[in-house]
């Protein structure tokens, strides 16, 4: 019967748990050997020095929370897409959010009893004080970080929820996802009716290598994809001259032959952008798998979320103002000065649309400067600084029929884009003749600008 008083001798011998003869000293030893525990590992000081129970608990839920990370990084590292696709579910979002909040409670309860098992009542002067400090400051940092993380998440969940709304899949064509981007810069009461930026993103579906076609809002004689239903009105083409502006072809079909798209609305587009898409492919020969409808109203509250953009001003440009009988500016009251200038949204939009004095052609290479300015501005810290903003911004901007199971896809390739840079390849004069467009020509030069870049050492 010997053995039986030793049995509970390795507890009973713990510094941790028999403190009958510690000194102030060992007791602040002690202290700092549990706070540090706990923020390593929470529970593991529970386990040291408190209720077993209670700890194995909160072990338990601190490794399904590496376990989860790890399981994260595994799928990083297999398909970065795939892990891309989980974060930005709106679904799994809204729960990440609750359970990021339940957890911050939960540290916060599991913190506060190793201050209990401290014992700071046996502890003096600056040990006592430095105890509780530190305390404080670990469930203060962890639960303001965990507040932060568990908005950050609801508020990307309500704008995807919001902007990418539709079901399904797109696929890519020979290899590449093709998107129309329309510009509308009318203001709320007529937007979009004249779309003014139109050009077509072009991204290898594996790289990511990116090419920006810009199709000049003036160009004419434009025809539709065969099949179209535009060609039951115009069978051959749009092409009534001056009149027949490719971005007239929203207006026009939206006032008088939007009967001609009956599933538009339900796709998620409109018949205006439909008949736009149909002259686009034509032009382009491409496959256009989806739009993104930008609002430069909207453009202009991204770029103030974004706290302005850099651009290197090569032109005097006008803010406002009219044009005289020589197309000079007149009456303009400010004016963005050449050399490197940080615009706010007003005059970003103004630097991207100015058109009194200068041609249509520098206010389309003025809208890919703006538009590659952005890009640069969207970086991870400037994104979680200022994301409220950007995303009340983002829901005003935007409209699209791109699938919500296609942005994990989507977000992947914009980082390898970002990494490569984005060519441009503008259909302007001298190059090609906007009023009477050689195609097959621009077919041509589209699939030479598409083709897989050689990479020289």
């Amino acid at each position: 019967g010997g053995m039986k008083p030793q049995a509970p001798a390795p507890s009973g011998n713990s510094p941790f748990r028999n403190l009958d003869r510690a000194s102030p000293q060992q007791m602040w030893r002690r202290a700092r050997w549990l706070l540090l525990l706990t923020m390593l590992i929470p529970g593991s000081a529970q386990l040291v020095a408190g209720s077993r129970r209670f700890a194995r608990v909160i072990l338990l839920c601190t490794m399904a929370i590496w376990a989860t990370g790890i399981l994260a990084g595994l799928i990083f590292l297999v398909n970065r897409s795939w892990l891309i696709s989980i974060i930005v579910t709106p679904v799994i979002d809204s729960a990440l959010s609750v359970v990021l909040v339940i957890a911050a409670i939960f540290y916060g309860v599991v913190t506060l009893d190793t201050l209990r098992l401290i014992k700071i009542g046996r502890m003096f002067g600056a040990a006592r004080w430095v105890s509780v400090v530190a305390t404080v400051a670990l469930v203060t940092s962890v639960g303001a970080a965990a507040g932060t993380a568990s908005n950050v998440v609801n508020i990307q969940a309500n704008l995807i929820g919001t902007v990418f709304n539709q079901d399904g899949f797109t696929t890519p064509v020979d290899g590449r996802f093709n998107i129309l981007l329309l510009g509308g810069d009318a203001g709320s009461d007529r937007f979009g009716l004249r779309p003014d930026s139109i050009s077509v993103l072009s991204i290898d579906s594996s790289t990511g290598q990116t090419v920006n076609i810009g199709i000049p809002r003036n160009m004419q004689h434009v025809p539709f994809v065969e099949g179209s239903p535009m060609l039951t009105v115009y069978k051959n083409g749009w092409n009534c001259g001056v009149v027949c502006l490719i971005n007239a072809i929203y207006k026009d079909v939206t006032d008088n032959h939007a009967d001609l798209y009956p599933d538009a609305e339900k796709n998620g587009s409109t018949a205006g952008v439909e008949a736009t898409r149909d002259a686009v492919e034509a032009v382009t020969g491409l496959t256009i798998q989806s739009y993104v409808l930008v609002d430069m109203a909207g453009f202009e509250g991204l770029v103030n979320a974004l706290g302005g953009i850099d651009i290197d001003v090569k032109d005097r440009l006008p803010v406002g103002g009219d044009e005289d009988i020589n197309g000079q500016p007149i009456n303009v009251r400010k004016w963005i000065e050449p050399g490197w200038q940080h615009l706010k949204g007003k005059y970003a939009l103004w630097y991207a649309r100015a058109r009194h004095g200068s041609s249509d052609y520098s206010r389309m290479q003025r809208q890919r400067e703006v538009e590659n300015a952005v890009l640069q501005q969207i970086d991870p810290a400037n994104l979680l600084n200022r994301f409220q903003k950007i995303a009340n911004a983002g829901k005003r901007l935007v409209k699209t029929d791109i699938p919500s199971s296609m942005l994990g896809q989507y977000v992947d390739l914009a980082l390898k884009a970002k990494a490569l840079g984005i060519t441009p390849l503008e259909l302007v004069p001298p190059t090609i003749d906007v009023i009477h467009p050689n195609f097959s020509a621009i077919h041509e030069m589209i699939q030479e600008a598409l083709a897989p870049k050689t990479v020289t050492n």
